[in-house]
């Protein structure tokens, strides 16, 4: 276990980078996918796999990897960003997602690559790796999520002993007869077609995420509310309510399939949102993998402890693949 300490941010990520292709895929007959790719169209390929589910790929991703050495790939999943229909959950689950990276695998050309994810990205990540680990360099996760009940029950409530305003204000949206089990009482509202019932409730959800992500409040107050809060809140909820479409311990279960693979996982100490345990649960269960506990970060991937040390671990896995 690495114990790493901060640097400010915006010294550790690289310039803004461009798509230099970009496009949308069909993956059937009501979804398309949105992808984009910057950096080197011969440099060695990592895919960018966002969190959430449902939040998308920002240009802030992009500024992660030396876009002299890789081929960067972007892409926002089922229902998320950029991809259509926006918000929807029809055919949305963890397996069309797995499947949908291949797709997208197949569609560029590469036959295999290093897949960066954090949070929901870290889940979705190691599920494609454990599906598909002969097209896997290697795994650099963030802030990890394994999909288990007591994780999703410790978003829903358990947060609150860290952020009780903030939980008190999530609660608060639900009447009183509601909030013994908000789960169910949010994704009634979020699945609801009436923009008047979806749209305070996801929100709500969002400023409540986005309140307990990181160690110190933000000083703009907060990520921005905006029309990103539907399908983050929306996708959310139905992954939730239907824990993630895994078998129990899925996860775990199935890191034998990745012995030997190389793996960083960057974890702030104080992350609230992904408890640092399920970080160790991880790594005990993937001996070949190096663990970075980032001392001063929780959750959030713009953290300047965080940034840095995720900036180095793919530093790290050029070096070994290169």
């Amino acid at each position: 276990m690495i114990d790493a300490r901060s640097a400010l941010p915006e010294g550790a990520l690289f310039p803004e980078c461009a798509p230099h292709a970009a496009g949308m895929l069909a993956l059937d007959a009501r979804h398309s996918m949105y992808w984009e790719s910057c950096g080197n169209p011969k440099g060695l390929p990592i895919l960018f796999v966002h969190g959430g589910p449902g939040g998308g790929a920002l240009p802030h991703h992009r500024r992660f990897y030396d876009p002299a050495l890789w081929r960067i790939v972007l892409y926002d999943q089922r229902g998320a960003g950029r991809s259509t229909p926006r918000a929807d959950v029809t055919d949305n689950t963890t397996a069309h997602l797995i499947d949908d990276i291949e797709r997208l695998r197949g569609h560029l050309g590469i036959d295999r690559w290093v897949l960066f994810g954090g949070s929901w990205g870290s889940t979705l990540a190691l599920a494609y790796a454990e599906a598909h680990r002969e097209r896997v360099l290697g795994l650099i996760l963030r802030g990890i999520f394994l999909a288990s009940r007591a994780e999703i029950d410790w978003f829903m409530t358990g947060m609150r002993q860290f952020f009780p305003d903030a939980w008190e204000r999530f609660a608060g949206e639900l009447p009183a007869h509601e909030r013994s089990d908000l789960l169910a009482g949010y994704h009634r509202r979020l699945v609801d077609p009436d923009p008047a019932v979806h749209l305070p409730a996801a929100r709500a959800w969002d400023r409540y995420e986005s309140a307990c992500s990181t160690l110190l409040p933000r000083p703009d107050g907060g990520a921005a509310i905006d029309d990103s809060s539907l399908a983050i809140a929306r996708i959310e909820a139905h992954y939730f309510v239907h824990d993630a479409f895994l078998a129990p311990n899925a996860i775990v279960d199935g890191a034998s399939r990745l012995a030997g693979l190389a793996c960083t996982i960057v974890q702030g100490r104080y992350d609230v949102v992904c408890p640092p345990a399920s970080a160790y649960r991880l790594a005990r269960a993937l001996p070949s993998s190096e663990l970075v506990i980032v001392p001063d970060a929780g959750h959030s991937v713009r953290e300047p402890g965080i940034a840095r040390e995720l900036v180095a671990a793919v530093a790290r896995m050029s070096a070994r693949l290169g």
